[in-house]
């Protein structure tokens, strides 16, 4: 994960709600074109919502925002803006944005790295993931 220079950002995607995803993959996007290098670690349900597939079905909102999920819904479709994923793998495009899936939580529900999305880079220990984030620029728990 350490690509050697404090010009990261590291973000703790720990929220498997909408809303969430979105700020995560808007921020990511924002680093990556400010010249950071991205590293995004999914545990919990952050990283439940990165099984293959899941991604295009889920609807969840923060339960504090919950009435407002079917007009954020709309205002997206009207504007067609593009789901967090889209805007993950567009952030992947325009720099480095590593996405790394917490071994602990993967174990917990027995999964493997086939199970996740492709954009899902490598699997790391909570240890392996403080030791790049200690070294962040900036470093967000969502």
């Amino acid at each position: 994960m350490d690509n050697g220079t404090a010009d990261r950002m590291a973000i703790i995607l720990f929220s498997g709600t909408v809303d969430k995803l979105n700020a995560a993959a808007t921020i990511a996007t924002g680093g990556v074109a400010m010249g950071l290098d991205v590293t995004l670690f999914l545990t919990n349900w952050g990283l439940m919502a990165f099984r293959k597939g899941d991604w295009q079905t889920n609807t969840k909102i923060s339960a504090e925002f919950q009435e407002y999920g079917p007009a954020m819904q709309e205002a997206m479709a009207a504007k067609n803006a593009p789901s967090w994923m889209d805007t993950l793998v567009q952030a992947k495009e325009l720099g480095t944005v590593n996405v790394v899936a917490c071994g602990q939580t993967m174990d917990l529900f027995g999964m493997e790295l086939g199970d996740l999305e492709e954009i899902v880079d490598d699997i790391a220990g909570v240890v392996g993931f403080i030791g790049d984030a200690q070294e962040a620029k900036i470093t967000l728990f969502i």
